[in-house]
């Protein structure tokens, strides 16, 4: 995939990310997104059902979509996979920096709740 897409999806405030369970059914969710060099980065709850379907397969589709998860474009194959404690606090920062007092509100609760051990980030490369 060329780095326009890349930029595109990097770029929107949320991402679609669709993962699939174990029998093949397909499962949609919207997420904030970042971008990571050749990849995007994304960051969610570590005991989050997403989190454990991409464990068990990682291959996804992705693309742009609405704070309700509806598509706004094209949903492209990619493929995802969790990222270690230092790139998961990158995307962190990533998040922060771009999502502003939204992100930096939204990183405390979820580090008050969870602790840093219970959020992971997830690289996806289309």
């Amino acid at each position: 995939m060329d780095d326009v897409s890349l930029d595109r999806l990097g770029a929107g405030k949320y991402l679609l990310v669709t993962s699939y369970r174990k029998n093949g059914t397909p499962v949609a969710t919207p997420v904030w997104v970042v971008r990571d060099g050749d990849a995007l980065g994304v960051w969610t709850a570590a005991d989050s059902w997403k989190v454990k379907r991409i464990r068990a397969r990682g291959d996804v589709l992705v693309g742009p979509c609405d704070v309700r998860g509806n598509p706004t474009g094209e949903q492209v194959p990619a493929t995802a996979e969790i990222c270690d404690p230092a790139t998961t606090a990158r995307y962190r920062e990533l998040i922060a920096r771009k999502y502003g007092l939204m992100g930096r509100l939204t990183l405390l609760g979820s580090r008050l709740r969870r602790g840093l051990d219970g959020t992971v980030g997830i690289r996806v490369t289309l």
